[in-house]
């Protein structure tokens, strides 16, 4: 019992002078917030779901993928969606490499990705093999969405 009492008069200090505490609380919950988001997301992602995908992205969000200019608020960003499901069905898992929270309202994402891209219009699948960079703005109803997106291949086009 002792040893319990010396553990929390050690910790109870450490939050006193500000090395441990709510803030730190605070940070991991954002944290799973935002892993959250990315989770959201893949499903949608993956369920070819345009309207889930809209749901993650902030009203100003810009899309930038990979060979095609940048779609710019949600009305591109659907646009651009259903293009792509349109082209494509994915079969993909995101693994997260850092969720760096920049400030109060800011986060980052890196992650990369793999699986296979079936491509409608041949039938044919494709190993995907990617990494994405999200960029997070917590908005006014305090939820996490996407400010900016982009990713790339890591395999040159043949």
């Amino acid at each position: 019992m002792a040893a319990n009492t010396r553990m929390l008069a050690v910790l109870v200090s450490l939050v006193l002078i500000g090395i441990v505490g709510p803030a730190d609380a605070g940070r991991d919950r954002e944290n799973e917030r935002i892993v959250k988001v990315i989770e959201t997301y893949q499903r949608a992602l993956n369920g070819n779901d345009v309207a889930g995908v809209l749901k993650v992205y902030a009203d100003d969000g810009v899309f930038m993928p990979e060979f095609s200019p940048a779609s710019v608020g949600l009305a591109e960003v659907r646009e651009a969606y259903e293009r792509v499901f349109k082209a494509i069905d994915l079969d993909v898992g995101l693994q997260i490499v850092e969720v760096a929270i920049l400030s109060d309202d800011w986060a980052l994402v890196r992650s990369t990705s793999d699986g296979t891209i079936k491509i409608n219009a041949s039938g044919a699948e494709v190993p995907n093999d990617s990494k994405e960079l999200f960029v997070l703005q917590k908005q006014s109803d305090g939820e996490w969405r996407f400010a900016r997106y982009a990713f790339s291949s890591n395999t040159p086009p043949k």
